[in-house]
């Protein structure tokens, strides 16, 4: 005898919830990206910003000299 089929649960995901998901997503790795390996290649807006992700390197413990 066969068991009677079940019904499963899906979850339902809105597409604003994706969205918002992916785009905080690249906006972490983004920030990820300017603090463990810029070096200043892209952040060319002053000594401010330079010093600020170098901090956050040595935080991070990354070696970046």
């Amino acid at each position: 005898m066969a068991a009677p089929a079940r019904s499963v649960a899906v979850p339902a995901y809105s597409p604003r919830l994706l969205a918002a998901a992916v785009l905080s997503i690249g906006v972490l790795l983004l920030l990820g990206y300017l603090v463990m390996f810029d070096q200043g290649a892209v952040s060319h807006s002053g000594m401010y910003l330079h010093e600020l992700m170098h901090d956050g390197r040595h935080l991070l413990g990354v070696p970046c000299h």
